[in-house]
């Protein structure tokens, strides 16, 4: 069997159906399909383009959705280790590129290979692996989540690789990144978190606060730091804000004596000046909790994220995440060693649908899926819609969000 990826890049679709844009949803809409980019996404009886006649077209080309059926963006994952046995923090390219192939086939068309705390030596080399990756499309970018992370909130980060920030080691991170590190988890109470943060911003990359211990004052300080950063670097690409690794969780508890860095993540979001990421998976968080913060915030500063690792898409059994023995038990991962969370094993749709679930709307939670984690990106003009010249990344759910097709760049995997 051919593998759909090698379909001729001149390839013309038009898919005839509810088609999910920016706008809201189209019933009667129809999306046309020119090689890798998006042409049209809008009503159908509005479509007149030259060349996409029935009689121009070869019918195997010209798709009419079932009811109940609808077209959606590609899903956009900023915090991501892997899955169906392959990850990233192993820095392994075999293990990676089972990874990629298997997100992608499940919808998540762009994606950050997240990698966690490990020696320096391993993090340089996993750097350079994902960097080629990048180069060649696969990727949107690394993120890295540590090593400048809290002994106290390390969760499934390895202590023994934990460091306070460093910024020659950090630089030797950017250089071996060659501008593909895009976004970096660090805990802004440590000493020397704030030349860290002056570091990654004036490389155009954006600082997430997380596995954190830090007060209220800390987090809210360091937040603004950031965001001032960011605005200043001139570059094309950076979003303006910081974001926030999976809220909530590797971080204390908000108490009502004790705010912490929950109650300055919640005010930074909620002003717009920060996007906080959300494991809506019903292990990280309670779906009330993600109800909660969409209504506090809103959905134009959520990221959903999976931070899934290598049993994502497997069954129960015993994995590695990194360095670190994982055992999945109901789905549920958690470190041998300690019996922290370690990472998620659901896939970005499951994310989806469950957080719809939990009574979030469902164009909410789509843009925080989508639009919002590509803007954080700086891919907005590239992925995350359904418009014109976006590269057309496309999925074909049905009405309970299970998937039927996925198109990559205007490629069907599946």
């Amino acid at each position: 069997m051919t593998d759909p990826r090698s379909a001729p890049a001149s390839t013309k679709y038009l898919i005839q159906g509810a088609v999910v844009t920016d706008h809201g949803v189209i019933e009667g809409g129809l999306l046309a399909i020119e090689g890798d980019r998006i042409l049209y996404a809008g009503r159908a009886d509005h479509f007149d383009e030259p060349g996409f006649g029935a009689g121009d077209m070869d019918a195997a080309n010209i798709i009419s959705l079932p009811a109940g059926q609808r077209l959606i963006p590609g899903l956009v994952d900023v915090h991501n280790h892997g899955g169906n046995g392959g990850d990233f923090p192993s820095g392994n390219e075999a293990s990676a590129r089972v990874a990629v192939d298997f997100l992608h086939r499940a919808g998540t068309t762009t994606l950050l290979a997240s990698m966690v705390t490990a020696s320096p030596e391993d993090l340089i080399k996993g750097i350079g692996i994902y960097a080629d990756m990048t180069a060649e499309g696969l990727l949107a970018g690394i993120h890295l989540e540590g090593p400048f992370l809290s002994h106290a909130r390390c969760g499934a980060q390895n202590p023994a690789f934990l460091l306070d920030p460093d910024l020659e080691l950090m630089t030797s991170l950017i250089e071996a990144g060659r501008g593909t590190i895009t976004t970096m988890t660090y805990a802004p109470e440590l000493p020397g978190a704030p030349e860290l943060v002056d570091l990654l911003t004036s490389h155009g990359i954006t600082p997430s606060v997380g596995h954190t211990d830090s007060d209220t004052v800390t987090a809210a300080n360091s937040l603004e730091q950031a965001r001032e950063g960011l605005d200043s670097t001139g570059f094309d690409g950076v979003s303006g804000r910081p974001t926030v690794t999976h809220l909530f969780n590797g971080m204390p508890p908000m108490h009502h004596r004790s705010p912490g860095p929950v109650a300055a993540c919640l005010r930074a979001a909620k002003a717009g000046n920060a996007a906080v990421e959300l494991v809506s998976d019903n292990t990280h968080l309670d779906p009330e909790t993600v109800k909660m913060v969409f209504e506090i915030v809103g959905a134009e500063n959520i990221l959903l994220v999976t931070d899934s690792m290598a049993a994502a898409g497997l069954a129960d059994g015993q994995y590695m995440l990194g360095p670190s023995p994982v055992t999945v038990t109901n789905s549920v991962a958690t470190l041998d060693a300690t019996g922290s969370i370690a990472g998620g094993t659901a896939t970005l749709l499951d994310v989806l649908r469950r957080t719809t679930a939990a009574g979030v709307e469902f164009a909410d939670a789509l843009k925080s899926a989508t639009s919002v984690p590509a803007a954080v990106l700086g891919l907005t003009d590239e992925v995350g819609s359904l418009r014109r010249g976006l590269r057309a990344d496309v999925l074909i759910v049905n009405a309970d969000l299970e998937l039927q097709r996925v198109m990559r760049a205007g490629l069907w995997l599946r």
